[in-house]
């Protein structure tokens, strides 16, 4: 069963402001704390929530609260943003309505939070899918990027944002995310070069020199060092809590899941260095001959940096920051400028760099989160703007004046919608309408924005006239023109009631504004109007080689000079602030009011004096009493019927009849007076809080009796249920125990009929068994006097036949002996007669052996003497041959000798050598072994003459086709080998050139005919398709002026490109067959873009035009790009190829898929 709940239960202080019973500030404030020390941040204005900033995290955002508050009714939970966030969702999805959500507030009370809570919200409850998915975390991570770039560390605040934030996201019929458009508004740009005391730059800065690595650093030229840097302040450059290195990693992750490029990452990160190393360039005077001053920069180091950052002319830019060119109708005047205007030039180009860059920033976001579906989308804006600012010390300027200018629009379109809301619902309602009156600050924005004599008008006007412009004469208009209006205090206007006011210097003026009095100093409000940037700087800027910049300074191209005037920052400040009301105007409204309990960022402190101030500027007591005006409180018959039907004996438990009738009744017996309440078609309107507490107190009472009767209820429910439970239980007991009586009485008897019955039949038995064993002993006598007999007489026997046999062996025995004797005797003559034998042979063989050695001796000694002879007479032979010829040996024997060695060992070599040559193929690596260790370098030359040798005979036998082929193999080899994947594969495959056979096949006569030169390579190759990545067959021709693109089937010529049209060619390393031809800039072939191709003869199609390129004289040589990623531009957009590993699908084929709008992906499947 569903519990019903409601914002009335359990309540601490009051969840709805509408319902303070006595509505004062002091009571308003006092209800906020209250809520606050509960821990409760959110309090409701009717449909407005008020946060409060807790400075640290609360286990209110769960998923388990999510699923809390969705689908539930507004006024169902206690307050929370989550409930403003499933109202508005559910309106969308449901009802078809646009909406948007105001989120309001000064610097610190919560705003970016309080944002990224409504969109986690919407995204954690709508859809799921891999689509849905993608899309709910760009836009999820689109909030790290922009707050990378646009926000700051401040006094007030750690991560003050420091730009107004409208994000329309865009649903589809189911209420699934399709995408998103941001608009930003009044980026503070001035922060870029200064900062007040205590604060810091925008975050990209620190986060950049903090995470980035050592080879990043080194690429931009930048030091981890921030002293180093001039627009960075030092005394809070470090905050507590704040990482910046895992920050940038978190940024460096979101821009790749929104869509951004590497190399426009690598773009972005380089004018962020930029915008550093700009800082850094200081400026010195310098006096001229003719008496005027101008500026020198005093180190050039760093501007040296920045131009190679962004590929400027070093001498271009340096004169534009030392002269100024002014253009009138057709003449141009080229002044000096001094170091103040040096400085100021420096300061405006760094802050219209960051600016722009921010601007693309966004739009660059707002080109991948696009919703890509072209049919109507409903549409939820949040918006995430600064509240009122009024600066203590009075230090209000040009910033805080249109800051307040859009606080004030939102406030008149508050109450605006809030009071049509109201009368709405009252007319829906058949309620009669009270005219409400409240304060209309539609006076203050006529101020201000009037065309004629508004104070941005008035400001635009100065700016624009011709003469001495300057603060102070923006002053004496102010108080010209508006010094009777009664919301503009002026000390030197002509209303004389401020001339004495001492808290009015006369260097300002102050407003009245719907949040109070502010003072404003009109020091800078021209400056920071003008916002100007010198033509030289913006012309500079368009010269440069950086991809990213020509887009920014689109004002610099010299062929599109415009010589009128920009339009002043208030003016686009002013035309945004309409053009967002509007859009608001055509939404329903939800409000967010965020407030910050104090100024230390501590938890548990409630300063009341600064929630005081912030709830008069965001008029929240003004919205209590024009949501009070009419009646209180309102709520649905059925929702009143269920909560108070016990408050009626006639409507409790349950009412049968229609819920107005069941409230009528009801309201009917009540002590409750009828101008209290009024009856509305589906509402019951209460005028008094007074009257719903009377009512929640006596639901209160109600439900104590209630809750007595019940406990009294249940209570003897209980003991009657339990008392029943133990009389059935002793029933069961008692029937348990009777059966175990009788059941153990019958054992008892059964166990000693059993026994009566074992002891009769024991003694039968044993009787029994005594007579068979007296019979059976009987016959065993009888049988064993007749064995002992029978054993008698064979013992008898048996010893009678042993004797026989043993006088029979006797015999025996004497015989064997009488043999043997006589056979020894014989063995023994025998014996005697062999060894007389043996002797005499033994003598014979000594004597024979004495007399051979004799002689052996003899012939030994007869050798030796022979070969002593030889032995001496070779001597001798050799000492005559020395004596005779030692007359031509004395000084040269040695090396006569050596030299006749060596000639015999090289003859020996290179006898060896010839018989064991390898083989005339130049692929043979063979050759035999060296020999000997001092022929080691002979050897090696002879290897390389020989291989020389026999590379040329094998070149004289090719013909000139044949060496044409293999000088393009070689050709290949130098382009591809060791950096393409798919090149060892093409190496034993010939280079064809024309493998349609154009020239003969009749089906390409027509094509034949359109191309007058010789084909050098006609084959059949894919054209990719950018949309989705899939490819159409087109006929590639190639000649040596142009390359032709034709279709297969009818032969018509789709495309014909002159060869010096084409820059480079792009492949990437792996074995896939895609190429991109990339054509110059600005050719008549570029206007349809690149074309990204595929072929199976790659190879062969990149070498041949490299060759052309290479042998022409009259262009240049086409270079060839190998990586895995480069981009292509198709018409007016530049797309990323992007080749990964993976997994074959269909075969072992390529697949190319697009992934969004400049992203194509081509898996290549690993080979296995």
């Amino acid at each position: 069963m569903e519990v019903k709940t409601s914002l009335l239960d359990n309540m601490i202080g009051v969840g709805d402001m509408v319902l303070l019973e006595v509505l004062t500030e002091d009571s308003f404030i006092e209800n906020l704390r209250k809520r606050f020390d509960h821990n409760e941040i959110y309090t409701y204005i009717g449909s407005v929530v008020i946060s409060m900033n807790p400075y640290r995290p609360l286990p209110i955002y769960t998923p388990e609260k999510v699923e809390e508050y969705r689908n539930r009714n507004f006024y169902e939970l206690s307050p929370h943003i989550f409930a403003l966030a499933d109202e508005a969702y559910r309106s969308l999805r449901d009802q078809d309505k646009d909406q948007c959500i105001l989120i309001t507030g000064e610097s610190g009370a919560g705003k970016t939070e309080a944002s990224k809570l409504v969109m986690s919200y919407v995204a954690a409850v709508c859809g799921k899918g891999q689509e849905v998915n993608k899309v709910k975390e760009q836009l999820l991570q689109s909030n790290p990027v922009l707050e990378a770039f646009g926000n700051a560390k401040t006094v007030r605040n750690d991560n003050s944002s420091r730009f107004g934030k409208y994000m329309d996201i865009e649903f589809d019929f189911k209420g699934d995310p399709l995408g998103g458009v941001i608009s930003n508004y009044l980026l503070e740009k001035s922060r870029v070069v200064k900062q007040p005391r205590g604060e810091r730059n925008f975050h990209i800065f620190y986060q950049l020199l903090s995470g980035a690595s050592d080879d990043t650093l080194k690429r931009l030229k930048l030091d981890r060092d921030f002293s180093k840097y001039n627009y960075l302040s030092l005394d809070s450059a470090a905050v507590n809590g704040l990482d910046d290195a895992a920050n940038f990693r978190t940024v460096r992750n979101a821009m790749q899941i929104v869509g951004f490029m590497e190399d426009e990452v690598q773009s972005v990160l380089e004018l962020v260095a930029a915008v550093l190393k700009l800082g850094n360039i200081e400026f010195k005077p310098e006096s001229r001959s003719n008496g005027t001053d101008e500026s020198r920069i005093k180190d050039k180091n760093d501007l040296k940096e920045m131009c190679e950052l962004l590929g400027i002319e070093q001498s271009v830019l340096e004169r534009a920051f030392s002269y100024r060119t002014v253009e009138a109708k057709m003449e141009k005047v080229a002044t000096t400028l001094n170091v103040a205007q040096a400085y100021y030039a420096r300061d405006a180009l760094a802050k219209n760099l960051y600016s722009r860059l921010f601007t693309w920033l966004v739009s660059r976001i707002n080109e991948s989160i696009k919703a890509q579906a072209k049919t109507r989308h409903k549409v939820m804006g949040v918006l995430d703007i600064y509240g009122f600012e009024i600066f203590e010390d009075g230090d209000n300027s040009f910033e805080q004046f249109i800051i307040n200018y859009c606080n004030e629009k939102l406030q008149q379109i508050f109450i605006e919608l809030t009071l049509r809301e109201e009368q709405e619902e009252y007319i829906r309602e058949g309620i009669e309408w009270t005219n409400i009156e409240y304060f209309n600050n539609a006076i203050i924005c006529d101020l201000i924005e009037n065309n004629q004599n508004g104070i941005l008008a008035m400001l635009d006007e100065e700016c624009l006239r011709p003469g001495t412009v300057t603060d102070e004469t923006f002053l004496d208009k102010l108080n010209t023109i508006c010094a009777e209006h009664q919301h503009f205090e002026s000390r030197l206007s002509k209303n004389s009631k401020f001339l004495n006011d001492h808290s009015l210097p006369h260097s300002c003026f102050r407003i009245q504004h719907y949040a109070g009095k502010v003072l404003y100093r009109v020091e800078g409000f021209v400056d920071k109007n003008n916002d100007l940037l010198y033509r030289d700087l913006s012309q500079a800027m368009y010269k440069a080689n950086h991809s990213l910049i020509k887009q920014l300074f689109p004002e610099g191209n010299p062929a599109k000079v415009n010589l009128k005037r920009p339009p002043t920052a208030g003016s686009q400040f002013k035309a945004s602030v309409g053009t967002l009301m509007r859009n608001l105007q055509t939404k329903n409204p939800n409000y967010i009011r965020c407030i910050k309990p104090n100024d230390k960022k501590a938890s548990h402190v409630f300063t009341e004096s600064l929630v005081r101030h912030q709830s008069r500027y965001l008029g929240l007591m003004e919205n209590v009493r024009v949501r009070r005006a009419g009646y209180a409180f309102r709520q649905p018959y059925e929702s009143c019927l269920e909560r108070y039907k016990m408050l009626c004996k006639r409507t409790w438990p349950h009412w049968k009849g229609p819920a107005r009738e069941g409230v009528e009744v009801l309201m009917g017996e009540l002590p409750v007076p009828a101008e209290e309440y009024s009856y509305g078609r589906s509402k019951i309107f209460i005028r008094n809080p007074r009257t719903l507490f009377f009512l929640e107190e006596r639901r209160r009472q109600c439900l104590q009796e209630l809750a007595t009767l019940i406990q009294k209820i249940y209570r003897g429910w209980k003991w009657r249920t339990y008392f029943l439970r133990l009389k059935k239980s002793q029933i069961v007991v008692s029937a348990w125990y009777r059966r175990y009586a009788q059941q153990k009485k019958y054992d008892k008897i059964k166990s000693s009929t059993i026994v009566m019955q074992s002891y009769i039949r024991g003694w039968q038995a044993r009787k029994l068994l005594r007579r068979l064993k007296y019979q059976k002993r009987c016959e065993e006598a009888v049988t064993t006097i007749t064995a002992y007999w029978h054993g008698t007489q064979a013992r008898m026997e048996l010893r009678r036949l042993k004797q026989e046999v043993r006088n029979k062996h006797a015999v025996t025995v004497i015989w064997a002996y009488w043999l043997g004797t006589k056979a020894r005797r014989e063995l023994r003559q025998l014996k005697e007669e062999a060894r007389n034998k043996h002797a005499v042979s033994v003598i014979w063989a000594g004597w024979q052996g004495t007399k051979a050695r004799r002689e052996l001796r003899r012939l030994k000694e007869e050798a030796r003497r022979k070969h002593a002879v030889a032995v001496i007479w070779a001597y001798w032979q050799g000492l005559k041959v020395r004596r005779e010829y030692r007359k031509y040996f004395r000084a040269n024997a040695g090396r006569k000798i050596y030299e006749f060695t060596i000639q015999r060992i090289m003859q020996k070599y290179f006898l060896s050598l010839k018989s064991s040559m390898p083989s005339k193929s130049p692929i043979d690596k063979n050759w035999p072994a060296r020999p000997y260790l001092f022929l080691d370098a002979v050897h090696t030359e002879l290897r390389r003459i020989f291989h020389l040798w026999r590379c040329k005979k094998y070149r004289s036998q090719f013909t000139e086709e044949k060496k044409a082929v293999y000088e393009e193999k070689l050709e290949a080899s130098k382009l591809f080998k060791d950096k393409k994947a798919l090149y060892p594969s093409s190496v034993s495959q010939p280079f064809k050139g024309d493998y349609l056979e154009i020239r003969k096949n009749p089906k390409y006569q027509k094509l034949n005919s359109a191309v007058e030169e010789k084909v050098l390579l006609a084959d059949v190759v894919n054209k990719i398709n950018r949309a989705n990545g899939k490819g159409t067959a087109r006929i590639f021709l190639l000649t040596k002026k142009n390359f032709v693109l034709a279709d297969q089937k009818t032969g018509q010529v789709k495309a014909s490109v002159p060869l010096p049209d084409l820059t480079s060619v792009s492949v990437s390393t792996q074995s896939d067959g895609f190429f991109a031809l990339r054509l110059k800039e600005g050719s008549a072939s570029a206007v349809k873009g690149d074309f990204l191709l595929s072929s199976e003869h790659l190879i062969e199609i990149i070498t041949k035009l490299h060759r052309i390129g290479a042998t022409a004289a009259d262009r240049e040589q086409i270079d060839i790009d190998i990586s895995d990623e480069f981009l292509v531009q198709f018409k007016q957009d530049k797309v990323c190829v992007k080749f990964v590993q993976g997994v074959a699908k269909n075969g072992n084929s390529v697949s190319c898929k697009r992934k969004n709008n400049r992203l194509l992906e081509v898996s290549v499947p690993t080979k296995a």
